[in-house]
């Protein structure tokens, strides 16, 4: 396919699978535009989604101490989200999973938070030495997904965490606004538990005994959110309100104490790193389209300055190369040892067992009910 970007977002042929309608518009941002049209609400009916929210929350967490957890990595959408849930007033239980990557920003920012609002946090620290083999083994398997060690972790140990405290509800960071746009063909689904256990037996070095493996039905109940088995309530809030997330880090400043960390996912000293240098240069696509896409979409920022903002870079000559030998001196590679690394063959999802095929099940069950409910 000769290269193609769209006329109304910045997605292009990157992505493989992408098409383009006469107008040069692109399935993705028309698609998300449906979506945000259905499922962004900035208003009225919105609001009411919250209040029935929060005393359904409240009403289920009747007799416990909690009543629900929210996933905190420090980032602005999890951190604005803990801040907008005390206005609301329920009793949240903060949880952070700490994969070792943490930058001194999202450390502080998480700790900060905690104590500014009042909540509980409990911490969960990944074992290193499992961390750093289940990292390296993503590295050999050529796969594009590097970041699924420390997001597996972080939904396995969440998943745990609600059955040990009974808590039935989830407050989630995700939302429509920052993230509407992903294409599928740029990896596979990080809660895939049947892949990582693959990568690991295939390349690994040392027993995984403490790292949490999410289940099968933990990973269908999840994509799926069928009614019938799902025991975790997920409620995506930051969607039915009005999110801008540049003024919304501005708002964690002023009010929180919060400090900047970069861009979208850049809280991980690694998924920097991979986001903004191993993405682009070993795969040949660049996330922040994604990102800077779903903004324009959501009318947060314009196609001009999308494209104006693809062209600084994250990096150096001098940072990048700080950063390379920060990830290879934690994970134990030289330098020559992870050029080869960049050098060898790419993978894909499918090269390697997985739950692909009932992952995508749920996916259309997922639809399907969206669509029911639409009705």
């Amino acid at each position: 396919m000769p290269y193609q970007i769209c006329t109304r977002c910045i997605m292009d042929t990157s992505d493989p699978a992408i098409s383009f309608d006469t107008k040069g518009y692109c399935n993705h941002c028309t698609t998300a535009l449906r979506r945000m049209a259905d499922e962004y609400l900035p208003n009225a009916k919105g609001q009411n989604n919250i209040s029935n929210m929060v005393a359904r929350l409240r009403q289920d967490g009747q007799g416990g101490k909690y009543d629900c957890i929210l996933g905190l990595s420090g980032g602005v959408d999890s951190s604005y989200l803990a801040w907008k849930s005390r206005e609301w007033g329920l009793r949240i239980l903060l949880f952070h999973v700490d994969g070792g990557w943490n930058t001194e920003e999202s450390t502080h920012n998480v700790q900060t938070l905690a104590e500014r609002l009042g909540y509980d946090l409990h911490i969960h620290t990944i074992d290193w030495e499992e961390m750093r083999d289940v990292q390296v083994a993503y590295l050999k398997s050529g796969l594009s997904n590097l970041d699924v060690p420390q997001d597996h972790a972080f939904f396995a140990v969440l998943f745990k965490k609600c059955e040990e405290y009974g808590i039935r509800h989830w407050l989630s960071g995700m939302n429509l606004v920052s993230e509407s746009i992903l294409p599928a063909s740029w990896g596979h689904p990080g809660l895939d538990g049947r892949q990582l256990v693959a990568v690991h037996d295939k390349f690994g070095k040392h027993p995984l005994r403490t790292f949490p493996v999410i289940s099968f039905w933990d990973c269908a109940r999840f994509y799926g959110k069928i009614p019938f088995f799902s025991r975790i309530h997920v409620h995506t809030p930051l969607n039915n309100m009005p999110y801008d997330v540049f003024t919304a880090r501005k708002t964690l400043e002023n009010e929180c104490g919060w400090k900047d960390y970069g861009q979208k996912h850049e809280e991980s000293r690694f998924t920097k790193l991979f986001q903004n240098h191993i993405l682009p240069q070993r795969f040949g696509y660049d996330k922040k389209r994604a990102h800077y896409s779903s903004l324009i979409v959501a009318g947060i920022m314009t196609r001009d300055e999308a494209m104006e903002a693809m062209q600084h870079s994250a990096y150096t000559p001098e940072t990048l190369e700080n950063d390379i030998s920060y990830v290879c001196e934690l994970l134990g590679l030289t330098h020559a040892e992870w050029d080869s690394l960049m050098r060898a063959p790419k993978r894909y999802w499918q090269d390697y067992p997985s739950w692909g095929f009932y992952i995508n099940l749920a996916r259309k069950i997922k639809q399907l009910l969206r669509c029911w409910k639409k009705r």
